[in-house]
């Protein structure tokens, strides 16, 4: 049975800002059931005009663009709480594609009715505004990683966002959160060859900062992996969650 907005096991975490009894009433409504999707799966594909938008419940995936000559570029990694398909349910189509990483639970939200949510609820509306506005932020970021940041700083950077949203989220016990990615996956999300890639994350391990293996990310010591990336906060900052 589909999980009730009013029991939704996200709410309780901190990383999420408190919602009314009547805000929860309003993604009731909004929410039309969920949908269950197996490791793989493409949940929604670049180019495609979507009926639905989705929360990520369980589970974790990917967005990621492929150029005309093959190459693929990931765009971010997708955890609990992400928001997704809001890119067509604004613009029309979708400008990247999103696929299961694992077996993923997604809420359901009907695309065509989006209008008349942001009309009738502007608050909730404004949650929407928000995440969108962050994710805006996370490509800047992502982007100046790219441009501007060594191999061993993007790793590192990457490895630390990842792992202090994992703890935020409640995905973090004994230092240690699943990452259920590819080395490859990391790789086409920096701009580094494979080879690269490993070579870094082999420092990394060397230098007992962080250690990726099995689907398991471990680290060790978050205030030294956020050094070598040059970030300069390791605090999560409170969501939206619809």
């Amino acid at each position: 049975m589909a999980t009730k907005c009013e029991n939704c096991p996200l709410r309780r975490r901190d990383i999420f800002l408190s919602m009314t009894t009547e805000e929860v009433a309003i993604m009731q409504r909004f929410k039309v059931g969920e949908l269950v999707v197996d490791a793989g799966a493409t949940i929604l594909m670049e180019g495609s005009n979507s009926p639905q938008l989705f929360t990520a419940l369980h589970g974790m995936g990917l967005r990621y663009k492929y150029l005309q000559n093959g190459k693929r570029q990931v765009v971010n990694l997708i955890l609990p709480g992400d928001f997704i398909g809001l890119q067509a349910g604004i613009m029309g189509q979708m400008g990247h594609s999103v696929e299961a990483t694992t077996k993923m639970t997604l809420c359901v939200f009907d695309r065509s009715t989006i209008w008349n949510f942001f009309k009738d609820n502007p608050k909730r509306a404004f949650a929407i505004t928000w995440l969108a506005a962050v994710e805006e932020h996370f490509l800047g970021d992502a982007l100046a990683t790219v441009g501007q940041r060594d191999a061993l700083q993007s790793v590192a950077w990457a490895l630390a966002k990842v792992f202090l949203r994992g703890e935020a989220l409640g995905l973090v016990n004994n230092r240690q959160m699943p990452f259920p990615y590819r080395q490859q996956d990391l790789a086409d999300a920096l701009g580094l060859s494979l080879v690269h890639t490993n070579k870094t994350l082999a420092i990394l391990k060397g230098r007992q900062m962080a250690h990726w293996s099995d689907g398991t990310l471990s680290v060790s010591d978050i205030h030294a992996l956020a050094d070598i990336a040059m970030l300069d906060d390791t605090n999560v900052q409170e969501r939206p969650i619809l």
